[in-house]
């Protein structure tokens, strides 16, 4: 073997040698024959091993956009062990490669796994977007929605799998999308409409409105989390008092949520509560509020610097 790549494969097939992180990009971007070598070498991996590197490079994908272990992922989603499997799908959570899509449909009707298939589910959710947004194959977009609706169709399907397929088939602005959403809102089962809450944010339907807003005072903290966020998603100028009042939530994960939110909807209003929240006693919230209006690149944001001074990075 002649490339870094397949050198590397040696080391990390080999039990005797410590699994090193840093030498785990070398998996990054690889060509055909290095992904056949790969291939051959992970089928020889203990479990242990197996479970550790597919988790980290889960962690290293999400942490930096730089690294593209997809082929590593492809592989991963064929493995005889349910865990390496799922992380496999988490990697892959924010590939764009309609190719991917029938693999992974197959693991949401056929995997033995439950957490596989609620994985599988997940997964689907950025594909779903795509397909809104007319960047997926017609034929690719049509089984991805057949696919989904069967999952939350199901009788006896796994609460899970089925609470999954309803978060990832919510970008889809169609009236049986808004119907299965408002049947799981009024289900009365608390996960169930945790998730609904999701799904009205990921719709962007401004039909929701009243809903998110009455969440908002809900006495369950994670049912406001989720409302915050889903009125962040639909990005409507109108909730802004509403978010504003959450600010001081009793939960700091709401807090910092509507900080985020507010910096999602964007516009002077918001501009200017972020930057009264410079003077908030929550140095989290302080912080959270710096990096929302930064990402709204005004001018304000000079002003908002000069407000926390050096002393507070």
């Amino acid at each position: 073997m002649s490339s870094v790549v397949e050198r590397y494969l040696e080391e990390l097939s080999d039990p005797g040698k410590p699994l090193v992180t840093s030498k785990l990009v070398y998996l990054s971007l690889m060509n055909p024959a290095e992904v056949c070598a790969f291939r051959e070498v992970w089928r020889a991996i203990d479990l242990p091993r197996r479970q550790k590197v597919v988790g980290r490079l889960a962690d290293m994908a999400e942490d930096n956009l730089q690294l593209d272990f997809e082929e590593v992922f492809r592989v991963c989603l064929k493995d005889p062990d349910e865990q390496v499997r799922v992380k496999a799908l988490e990697g892959l959570s924010d590939c764009e490669d309609g190719s991917l899509v029938e693999p992974i449909i197959d693991l949401l009707q056929n995997d033995p796994s439950d957490s596989v298939r609620a994985a599988a589910a997940t997964s689907l959710n950025n594909f779903v977007l795509l397909a809104e947004l007319g960047k997926l194959r017609a034929c690719e977009a049509a089984g991805l929605e057949a696919a989904l609706l069967a999952v939350i169709n199901k009788s006896g399907e796994d609460s899970d799998v089925r609470r999954c397929a309803i978060e990832a088939i919510s970008s889809l602005s169609k009236p049986v999308v808004k119907e299965i959403i408002r049947e799981a809102y009024q289900s009365g089962n608390p996960t169930l409409q945790i998730s609904a809450i999701y799904a009205m944010g990921r719709n962007c339907d401004a039909a929701w409105l009243g809903l998110l807003v009455k969440e908002l005072e809900s006495p369950d903290a994670e049912r406001r989390f989720e409302a915050v966020g889903a009125c962040g998603e639909l990005g409507d100028p109108e909730v802004v008092p509403y978010l504003r009042k959450a600010i001081d939530d009793p939960d700091i994960e709401v807090r910092l949520a509507v900080v985020t939110a507010l910096g999602a909807i964007g516009g002077s209003e918001v501009r200017q509560i972020l930057l009264r929240l410079g003077g908030h006693l929550d140095e989290r919230v302080r912080l959270a509020a710096r990096d929302a209006l930064a990402v709204l690149k005004t001018d304000s944001e000079v002003l908002f610097e000069d407000k926390w001074g050096e002393g507070d990075e």
